[in-house]
């Protein structure tokens, strides 16, 4: 049998060099988190998300409909974009996360395009320690995500659930 050693530096993760997340008490009204990296979205990225979800629509997935429409080429989903903000937004606001509370006002601000590259960043709105239990609290942020001009392409409002130190 082949025994797997995990250094302590592993086994707790507030000792890694590069803590994946925030506790309660790390979170301050006002605070603005730049996250980094951003995500470059491929047209492999739009295809399979599209495919996963069902979303079949040709201004998604047919280069020829897309041309004769409205933009003039294809459309990144729009659910696949907000995922993927989401995403970039997991080390520094959900990483210790125990639950996402909800998202609210989803905005699509600009189409997303393939090729375009997602930036993102989130402001502190409220925090609230829970009145039920004190080992955690609600922290709700505003994120917006910007393309590679900077444009605003998306916004949403979202709370979780953090645990406390």
């Amino acid at each position: 049998m082949i025994e797997t050693v995990i250094p302590d530096t592993v086994k707790k993760s507030e000792n890694r060099a590069l803590p994946f997340g925030r506790y309660f008490e790390d979170f301050k009204i006002g605070d603005c988190y730049r996250h980094w990296p951003g995500k470059t979205i491929t047209e492999s990225d739009n295809n399979l998300f599209s495919l996963l979800t069902m979303n079949h629509h040709p201004v998604h997935l047919d280069t020829v409909y897309a041309a004769e429409v409205h933009h003039g080429r294809v459309l990144v989903v729009g659910t696949l974009v907000f995922s993927l903000v989401v995403g970039l937004t997991v080390r520094d606001i959900s990483g210790r996360a125990i639950a996402n509370l909800g998202y609210d006002e989803v905005k699509h601000l600009t189409p997303v395009f393939i090729g375009d590259t997602l930036y993102a960043e989130s402001k502190v709105l409220n925090i609230k320690p829970s009145k039920s239990k004190p080992d955690r609290g609600m922290v709700s942020v505003e994120t917006t995500a910007f393309n590679q001009d900077h444009t605003p392409v998306l916004s949403f409002k979202r709370t979780v659930l953090v645990p406390r130190k």
